[in-house]
């Protein structure tokens, strides 16, 4: 059993030596999520700026859009909260404490119900479907409350057959893992 903290600076590490793989990787599970039915139902869908070490998202939005479909960008609030807030263009985003780029916030813009979220993450367990996120909670108390569908596209980077770390209470588990293999 391994600590999220040190769980956490592996990954960064293995996805860092990895962004190549990833980037590739990412195209495939691009084609995978467009095959299921969470996406094809969808109007909306919550996603986020992808850093290099993660899935490219610009590939998503640029499907998204193709579809019709509305595209949401997390914004982080006080409280460890987010809101998810509609994507424009990329010169209209903002960024925040953390480096990512977010949309400006507007409470008459807020969506918490897009129909899809994709769920970032570090690493993902594939018998359990339980994540290691970033770090700060954020999507966990964001998805305690979301009644939607949730997926996470999950490079082999960040596969793992089952979870090596703790389990909490508060951890949600996503719904669907889409895989490379």
């Amino acid at each position: 059993m391994i600590d999220k903290k040190s769980l956490r600076q592996q990954q960064i590490q293995k996805l860092k030596a990895n962004q190549a793989k990833t980037k590739v990787e990412g195209a495939k599970l691009l084609q995978k999520l467009m095959a299921t039915t969470e996406w094809q139902n969808a109007k909306s869908i919550a996603t986020t700026v992808s850093s290099p070490i993660e899935v490219p998202t610009p590939i998503i939005v640029e499907a998204a859009r193709k579809e019709g479909k509305k595209v949401y960008l997390p914004k982080t609030m006080p409280h460890r909260q987010m809101a998810f807030l509609p994507f424009a263009s990329r010169e209209d985003l903002i960024t925040s404490k953390f480096g990512i780029p977010e949309p400006a916030y507007d409470e008459t813009l807020v969506n918490q119900e897009p129909d899809l979220v994709i769920v970032p993450g570090l690493a993902f367990a594939e018998d359990s479907n339980y994540r290691v996120g970033f770090g700060g909670g954020y999507y966990d108390r964001f998805l305690a409350q979301y009644s939607g569908s949730t997926v996470a596209l999950v490079p082999s980077a960040m596969h793992f057959a089952t979870a090596d770390w703790e389990i909490e209470d508060y951890d949600v588990k996503i719904q669907k893992l889409i895989l490379v293999d």
